[in-house]
């Protein structure tokens, strides 16, 4: 769907994060953000200011901008789009679902794709499903990255989510040529199984996270998907982990 060698978007396994990750926390010392003028500036003329205050929405929170920030995730500024899907993925909401599916389809910006991804998780929407899924299939790794986490979100859909959510995860964990994709998946994966009852479903899940304790490449990985063995509980899975420490493997 995306080519890896995107403009501005060249990410290789070091530079999976957006800038807005490498932003500082706000100084505690500083004036507290003002609502009202942070509002007033998301409909500034500047781009600049726009973008501050789409980026002031990920530390408040005010179903006031909701409105506002679905808009700027369709402004001519990539880093206005980037800073309004981080913001409503601190404000998610169901009216916001739709315009983050179509950023996450159109937008030609790795890393407004990659909130776009994230905001869709913290919406715990159904509807977001397709496209996450997708996403972690045919997009660039970033959003592979985030895609994986935000299917873990399904867990607090329903049931139908957790199980269409469940065979995509496990084809990334084996196959994805980049480790902490593998790893967000495994964890997902993890997460997903304490919800389910003791079926088909669920033994397929156990046994892609025993295979990739045992084969998968990368010890991070690996590790990863002991802790979520260790977090399900499964005896099964246990009893190898135990197994597999007594050999010293793990």
């Amino acid at each position: 769907m995306y080519d890896e060698d995107d403009e501005l978007i060249l990410l290789t396994e070091d530079e999976l994060e957006s800038p807005l990750d490498k932003l500082e926390p706000l100084d505690e010392s500083a004036p507290q953000l003002d609502p009202e003028e942070m509002l007033r500036l998301l409909e500034s003329a500047e781009p600049n200011q726009r973008m501050l205050a789409a980026r002031a929405f990920c530390d408040l929170q005010d179903e006031r901008a909701i409105p506002h920030l679905i808009r700027l995730i369709q402004d001519g500024c990539p880093l206005v789009r980037v800073s309004a899907a981080y913001g409503l993925g601190r404000n998610p909401s169901h009216d916001a679902v739709e315009p983050l599916i179509a950023q996450c389809n159109n937008d030609w910006n790795g890393y407004v794709r990659k909130g776009a991804v994230w905001a869709l998780g913290n919406c715990r929407d159904r509807r977001a499903l397709p496209t996450l899924i997708d996403a972690l299939k045919t997009d660039i790794s970033a959003v592979r990255l985030w895609a994986a986490s935000s299917l873990a979100q399904m867990a607090s859909v329903d049931y139908e989510s957790v199980i269409a959510a469940i065979p995509p995860l496990i084809e990334a964990m084996r196959l994805d040529p980049i480790a902490a994709v593998r790893s967000n998946c495994a964890w997902s994966v993890g997460l997903l199984c304490r919800e389910l009852p003791s079926n088909v479903v669920y033994a397929t899940a156990i046994d892609a996270l025993l295979e990739t304790i045992v084969e998968d490449e990368d010890l991070g990985v690996r590790e990863d998907a002991r802790a979520s063995l260790l977090r399900v509980g499964d005896p099964r899975g246990l009893q190898l982990i135990e197994d597999l420490e007594q050999e010293g493997f793990l």
